[in-house]
């Protein structure tokens, strides 16, 4: 299986929460895990705002970074270019994406492109979940919780 995370699923392999354990098995089953550049950041800031909001302690979130920024030459990196953008900023404005969902909606269409079959798509933002699969990306999981 070909799978693309975004920043939601790859915070999930770092910080134990709703859909961590299922997460982490998506992992190991996956034989490429591809993510967006701009992953980098918006997971990065998923565990300050874990920190600065009592979800973890600062000590846990920086070790969760820190592992995260040791495991990222393992992702494929999709890069962020003129064309993918122009893309996103179509997704963004025909399914009412907001900004860095439709660069992550972008991504993973282009993943899916490249390596020329169907990818799963983990993400646990329930817009992005919703709006994927009516742009031709299969999501997982297969039912968001909660």
């Amino acid at each position: 299986m070909i799978a693309y995370f975004d920043a939601s699923a790859i915070v999930k392999r770092y910080l134990v929460e709703r859909g961590s354990r299922e997460t982490i098995r998506l992992t190991a089953e996956s034989e490429m895990i591809a993510t967006s550049i701009v992953s980098r950041a918006e997971v990065a800031a998923g565990f300050a705002r874990a920190a600065r909001t009592g979800l973890v302690r600062q000590d846990r979130a920086r070790r969760a970074q820190e592992s995260f920024a040791g495991d990222w030459p393992d992702f494929v990196r999709v890069p962020v270019t003129h064309a993918l953008v122009e893309q996103a900023e179509t997704l963004a404005w025909n399914y009412g994406l907001r900004g860095y969902d439709a660069v992550q909606l972008a991504s993973a269409i282009a993943w899916q492109e490249s390596v020329g079959t169907e990818i799963l798509l983990a993400t646990f933002d329930r817009q992005l979940w919703e709006t994927a699969s009516k742009a031709g990306v299969r999501v997982w999981p297969a039912k968001l919780p909660g």
